[in-house]
């Protein structure tokens, strides 16, 4: 990404590259550094948009790039408590873009303004995605499903009606779907990044889970595979795969072009949980990883929709 001069005090304790600008940029300057970041940064959410009609993109854009801010704030940043103030910040940023857009220096804020003005977006679902981050900051682990459903309704739901709301549909019947797929996404990431997850501090895996299929708590970080860990991991994504299977419904009220994105997406969680499969639920011993074959794969199955779908209108 290009460089920003930047202002001491903006967003102090940041990543450089997310640091204020010195001067506002221009709206095009703006959607530009958006672009840029989607663009640099290996997400399936860059890709899958690419199947949108070109006028949503730069929309599609501005979320992204608030989002992977947000993200990066809270997860880049080593101290909690800078990383909660840094949130907080980012929140406040988020009031000005709403309130008082003339004011807005950032160019995240910049275009998202445009985008929020062009979609009527709520600001709800951009604050509750910096719960999630904050929850992060204080919560490490989990002890229900449940409380993992909670987590996923701020950190990965909102995207998904988002999506929805910058492609006009309103419905909460539609967005209760995307719920289903943000939710089984989010939990997907969950069993693949175990180890890592340890690492940061952090565990996902439900203790219920654990103590039900009698896993102790010092085989995550010891490593130690055992065939009670694999019948809780095998328990786990198939409660996973049905969420998947439930909100891959949402195509049968969504046009064809957001119908081949949204299935982009769910394949893409499904090819993630065949990945934890193949390794024989053992997550311990590496992350498992959708390999580049599988991933032309869907690629290049998307394309064939949208093909199809472009020759029978």
């Amino acid at each position: 990404m290009s460089e920003l001069s930047t202002t001491e005090h903006a967003l102090l304790g940041a990543p450089h590259q997310y640091l204020t600008p010195l001067e506002r940029p221009s709206l095009e300057v703006a959607k530009a550094w958006c672009r840029e970041l989607t663009r640099s940064h290996y997400e399936n959410f860059h890709v899958a948009t690419v199947f949108l009609p070109k006028n949503v993109r730069p929309h599609f854009e501005s979320v992204y790039a608030y989002c992977r801010v947000a993200d990066d704030l809270g997860d880049e940043v080593s101290d909690p408590a800078v990383a909660i103030r840094l949130l907080d910040a980012w929140g406040s940023m988020l009031d000005e873009c709403y309130d008082s857009p003339e004011r807005s220096m950032h160019p995240v804020f910049i275009a998202l303004h445009e985008t929020i003005r062009a979609c009527n977006l709520p600001r709800q679902l951009f604050h509750d995605l910096l719960i999630a981050f904050r929850m992060d900051q204080v919560k490490p682990e989990y002890e229900t499903w449940d409380e993992l459903l909670e987590y996923s309704h701020y950190s990965a739901n909102p995207v998904g009606r988002l999506v929805l709301l910058v492609c006009g549909y309103r419905d909460e019947k539609i967005a209760l779907l995307s719920d289903k797929i943000c939710t089984a996404l989010q939990l997907a990431n969950f069993w693949q990044d175990v180890v890592e997850d340890k690492e940061r501090g952090r565990r996902y895996l439900p203790a219920e889970s654990m103590m039900r299929f009698g896993v102790e708590e010092g085989q995550i970080e010891g490593r130690v595979f055992t065939p009670e860990f694999a019948a809780m991991v095998q328990d786990l994504v198939t409660r996973t795969r049905a969420m998947l299977a439930e909100g891959g419904e949402i195509v049968r009220y969504v046009n064809r072009d957001l119908a081949v994105t949204l299935n982009l997406f769910r394949k893409g969680g499904d090819a993630i949980l065949d990945g934890i499969v193949a390794q024989d639920y053992d997550v311990l011993r590496g992350r498992p990883v959708v390999s580049k074959a599988k991933k032309l794969s869907l690629l290049g199955g998307s394309l064939l929709e949208k093909l199809r779908a472009g020759m029978s209108r």
